[in-house]
């Protein structure tokens, strides 16, 4: 069979770079459509608040949340749909593992991204719901359960898990 051990040390997986890059392409497309879909709904949500009556009743402060939330919806979007566009462009090239890292990145980035407008939008609603001080403590409650969940669970499973 050809690309026996190629490029695993003889454990693992056999495949050559090309059907390596193939396989990580199908993962990272199918991990981007999940994203995508929560961050366009959100942003489409956070599109049509500008346009509600409460709107103008905000404290400064709010809006201010409101429009930095808002950008960052609108780079998580673009970050995660980058992807897409990127395999469109380079697609017959012969550049797919390059491609595979680059979608990669972006999609970290856009998880990232993901990530500071989930926190910026709980933050938001909360302080518009409640007024209470203690909404920044649940807002970075519930912020580092997110870091747990989609970085050091990963992580240390990473670490743990994978053979030198």
């Amino acid at each position: 069979m050809a690309g026996i051990g190629a490029g695993d040390g003889g454990r693992g997986r056999h495949e050559t770079e090309d059907e390596r890059a193939d396989r990580k392409w199908v993962e990272l497309i199918q991990e981007v459509r999940v994203a995508q879909t929560g961050v366009q709904i959100l942003f489409g949500f956070l599109l049509t608040v500008v346009f509600t009556p409460r709107y103008e009743q905000l404290q400064h402060t709010d809006k201010t949340i409101y429009i930095v939330t808002v950008l960052l919806g609108a780079s998580a979007t673009g970050a995660l749909i980058g992807p897409v566009s990127l395999h469109r462009i380079v697609a017959g090239r012969r550049v797919k593992p390059q491609a595979v890292r680059w979608a990669s990145r972006m999609t970290f980035v856009g998880l990232l991204l993901l990530l500071a407008t989930m926190a910026s939008s709980l933050l938001l609603i909360l302080r518009v719901a409640t007024h209470d001080a203690y909404v920044p403590w649940l807002v970075a409650g519930i912020l580092v359960w997110y870091l747990v969940c989609w970085y050091v669970l990963p992580l240390w499973t990473r670490y743990r898990y994978t053979t030198d």
